[in-house]
């Protein structure tokens, strides 16, 4: 077994992010996007995120850096609330990569440039060492010789495995996904996955919002199902896919499956 997997006793648990009755409110209070959610992330665990459009998914995940103010409720990282308004959130982001759907790459910078920019200004790191490292991590997602161009040249799937290394070249402590793969073409979805996949095995801490079922099954430690802003079940893979307790999650899987 991965030791990635294997159950942990109470005592060994080594949560990063702890989540606790989180709230996230629109139209005054109409809309409760997020109901009082509740969530742990130990170190080394991938957690996906599944549920149908607008059942809260995303804005969990961008409430865990903060691209999302919480109207209630405390999200710790690595013990220290970042709901706090006197923390410096922008210290915690550089521990939490981020992936989006479109990329969000500059498209005046080079590859090579997109990746170095944020740690030379952030933690300054040299240019050698930037890009020594930027170029160690192209290598990894075989585009090492594509460092040079712009993203103008890239295929959907070039690009979006350049925005999760360049995510890494930050060195973060947690990567977190949201729907990476839904704006690629079909064909493009693979590679992107198989980058997922290697940090998975890897041991890197992740949270994944994503629709790709299969991904789920295989890479991840624990499964979320989310609906109506509640987190309504979670378990393993096969705790979820094989043996669903409430109806609204076989109903879910039911249409996607």
């Amino acid at each position: 077994m991965d030791a990635r997997t294997e159950a942990k006793a109470p005592g060994d648990r080594q949560p990063v992010i702890q989540v606790k009755n989180l709230e996230k409110h629109y139209n005054d209070g109409a809309i409760h996007a997020l109901d009082g959610v509740s969530l742990e992330i130990d170190k080394g665990e991938v957690v996906v995120i599944i549920g149908p459009s607008g059942s809260g998914k995303s804005t969990l995940l961008r409430s865990l850096n903060l691209l999302e103010t919480p109207t209630a409720g405390q999200i710790l990282v690595d013990g220290v609330d970042i709901t706090n308004k006197h923390v410096d959130i922008n210290l915690h982001r550089q521990k939490m990569g981020m992936v989006f759907q479109h990329f969000n790459l500059f498209p005046h910078m080079t590859v090579l440039r997109n990746m170095t920019l944020a740690p030379m200004k952030l933690r300054k790191k040299s240019k050698e060492e930037a890009e020594a490292m930027a170029m160690e991590l192209l290598a990894k997602v075989g585009l090492e010789s594509r460092a040079g161009d712009y993203p103008s040249q890239l295929s959907g799937g070039q690009k979006q495995r350049v925005a999760i290394v360049r995510a890494l070249c930050m060195e973060p402590e947690v990567m977190l996904f949201d729907e990476p793969t839904s704006a690629l073409d079909p064909e493009m979805v693979g590679e992107v996955l198989d980058v997922m996949k290697d940090l998975a095995r890897a041991g890197m801490t992740m949270v994944c919002v994503t629709h790709e079922m299969g991904f789920a099954r295989e890479v991840g430690t624990r499964v979320v199902f989310m609906d109506g802003g509640r987190i309504l079940e979670e378990g393993t893979p096969a705790d979820i896919f094989t043996n669903p307790q409430s109806d609204r999650l076989k109903a879910f899987l039911a249409k996607v499956l």
